[in-house]
C-alpha cells in the first residue's frame, strides 16, 4: 500500500489496503494442529526459539544466560571473522544455526559461573541491555500500531496450553501463536532469481518498499530492514520481528544517516549476488530506495499528530 494522501500517485503493484488496527483474535482453545503433533524447530533469534506447525508458529523465550551466551559467541565469531582472509570466511566461520546451539551449551556454564553483574559491566552486558530495551519497545509498538493489520502476520491468543516439540525441552506452555508465513522475502527473491523470474522480483521489491511506507503512515519505522526480517503471505510483505521498530525520530535519523554511507542499497540488503546478472533491476531498486528511504520522504508519510508530538519532545 502507498500513502493515500499524496496526489494519488500510487504504484499499480503494491501492498493491499490495510485495515485499522485491532486486538489479536481470542480463541477459546489453541488451534488443533498445535496439540495434534510435535512441532518442528523453525528457526531462532537471540531472544527466542521458534517452533511451527503447518499454519502456526509459537516461540520459546530464551533465559538471560542463554542470551548472554549467544551475544558472547556472536562477538567471538565476529573477531574470528576479522582475522580470516575473505575467501576463507564463508567456509571457516559457522553460520548461526544448529552448530551455534552446541556452542551455547558450552558457553552458558561460563556465563553462570560468574555473577551476572560481572557480565553486565562488559560489552556483552551493554549489548544485552540494548537488546532487551529494543525488543520490549518494538513489541509495544507492534501491539499498538500494527496488530490486526496486513503488515504483520495474524496473532491469536488462547488459554495456556501444553504443546510438544521435537527437541529439548520436549514441551512448552504457550498462550499465543502467530500465523506462519510461506517463506522469508529474502528466500522468495532468491528462489525467483534461480528460476530466472526477474520480473516477479521487481514486483516483490515494489511490495517491500510499499509495506515500509504503510508502516510509516502508522508512525513506526523498522530499523532492521534486512529482507530476512520480512515474510511472504499471499501477495503481502509482512514484518516478522518487531524488535527493530521505533517511533523516535533521533533513532530514525541516525539509521538513515548510516544508510547514506552505503552506495548500493541492494547490496546492503543481501541482493548483490542475486542481482549480479541483472544490474538494471539493481539500479532501479537503488534509485527507488534512495528516493523513498530518506528523512524528507519518511516525514511526508508520518502521521501529522505524531510529527507534532515529535516536535514537542524535541
Amino acid at each position: 500500500m502507498v500513502h493515500s494522501g499524496h496526489n494519488g500517485d500510487r504504484p499499480k503493484l503494491g501492498q493491499p489496503k490495510i485495515d485499522p488496527p485491532k486486538q489479536a483474535r481470542v480463541l477459546p482453545h489453541a488451534p488443533a494442529e498445535l496439540t495434534r503433533d510435535k512441532l518442528v524447530r523453525l528457526g531462532e533469534g537471540i531472544g527466542k526459539v521458534v517452533y511451527a506447525s503447518e499454519h502456526w508458529v509459537v516461540k520459546r523465550e530464551r533465559r538471560p544466560s542463554e542470551i548472554l551466551a549467544l551475544i558472547g559467541i556472536w562477538k567471538m565469531l565476529r573477531r574470528l571473522e576479522s582475522l580470516l582472509p575473505s575467501w576463507l570466511r564463508k567456509h571457516v566461520v559457522p553460520d548461526p544455526g544448529r552448530r551455534i546451539q552446541l556452542l551455547v551449551l558450552i558457553f552458558q556454564p561460563v556465563i553462570l559461573a560468574l555473577p551476572r553483574g560481572v557480565w553486565f559491566a562488559t560489552h556483552i552486558g551493554e549489548y544485552w541491555r540494548w537488546y532487551t530495551r529494543s525488543e520490549a519497545r518494538g513489541a509495544i509498538l507492534a501491539d499498538k500500531y500494527l496488530t490486526g493489520t496486513s503488515l504483520i502476520p495474524e496473532r491469536v491468543t488462547f488459554p495456556p496450553t501444553r504443546i510438544r516439540v521435537r527437541e529439548w525441552p520436549g514441551w512448552l506452555i504457550v498462550s499465543e501463536a502467530t500465523e506462519r508465513v510461506e517463506t522469508t522475502l529474502h528466500d522468495r527473491i532468491n528462489d525467483l532469481a534461480r528460476s530466472l523470474r526477474f520480473d516477479e522480483i521487481q514486483i516483490w521489491l515494489d511490495r517491500f518498499l510499499a509495506s515500509r511506507r504503510s508502516a510509516w503512515e502508522r508512525g513506526v519505522f523498522s530499523l532492521d530492514a534486512h529482507l530476512k526480517n520480512f515474510g511472504v503471505l499471499g501477495d503481502r510483505v509482512v514484518l516478522l520481528d518487531s524488535g527493530g521498530l521505533t517511533n523516535r525520530w533521533p533513532d530514525i535519523e541516525n539509521r538513515l544517516k548510516i544508510m547514506d554511507d552505503f552506495l548500493s542499497p541492494h547490496a546492503r540488503l543481501g541482493l548483490e549476488e542475486t542481482l549480479r546478472d541483472r544490474p538494471d533491476i539493481a539500479e532501479r531498486f537503488d534509485e527507488q530506495w534512495r528516493a523513498s528511504v530518506n528523512p524528507e520522504e519518511v516525514r511526508r508519510y508520518w502521521p501529522e499528530g505524531a510529527r507534532r508530538q515529535q516536535a514537542v519532545n524535541a
